[in-house]
């Protein structure tokens, strides 16, 4: 069955003034759509893959057939990286969106980084320092957070790790309102972080 795009779970101008309604239209409508249909013109004589959920082949990208791996590699990664984040923001002023997180999530910072602030400045400067195209993600790792990021649309499922937390630093998800000012949209966004939407994760990367 082929995927299909997501509706966005809010307006698309309802993450103003930190990321801007016309970023959100081409973001959601033509990036995302375009990682999804070439997913699925990948999988079209795969009938066996195409029936898996999208997760399932990034978590074993080895039993992926070669000839499509790199485009599911890619193009699937992008569609769950992204179907991930835009859950993970919420409309500005929303509760339990922005500021600190509450919940087991912000205990669990709190013992691996020390504070919310600290967990920030080394999000935000580790995603940052991202070459080119990628993401920063907040992942559990032998029962610790642990900031990392990945290049281009490269899912952690495949390092065997489950995004808790994620940001998008490819430039089509800022440069219309930052331009080359990474750093200033990376601590814009924490005002849209669906803490809500993180603990949930943080519950299913506990298991």
């Amino acid at each position: 069955m082929a995927y299909e795009l997501p509706p966005l779970p809010y307006d698309y101008a309802a993450l103003e003034p930190h990321i801007d309604a016309e970023t959100m239209h081409l973001h959601h409508d033509k990036h995302h759509q375009a990682y999804i249909t070439n997913v699925n013109a990948a999988l079209a004589n795969h009938p066996d893959l195409a029936a898996k959920s999208v997760d399932d082949l990034l978590r074993d990208l080895n039993k992926v057939p070669e000839d499509v791996r790199t485009v599911v590699r890619n193009n699937g990664g992008g569609h769950s990286n992204h179907t991930a984040f835009w859950n993970l923001m919420g409309p500005t002023g929303s509760s339990g969106v922005g500021g600190p997180p509450s919940g087991a999530i912000a205990e669990q910072i709190a013992k691996d980084f020390g504070d919310f602030d600290t967990f920030k400045k080394t999000f935000n400067e580790t995603t940052a320092k991202q070459f080119g195209a990628g993401w920063g993600w907040l992942v559990l790792q032998d029962g610790k957070l642990k900031v990392i990021t990945t290049a281009n649309q490269d899912s952690p499922l495949s390092q065997g790790l489950y995004p808790i937390l994620g940001n998008d630093v490819w430039e089509h998800a800022y440069y219309l309102k930052y331009q080359n000012k990474r750093p200033d949209y990376l601590a814009a966004w924490w005002n849209v972080v669906n803490w809500v939407e993180v603990n949930k994760r943080f519950a299913v990367a506990k298991g």
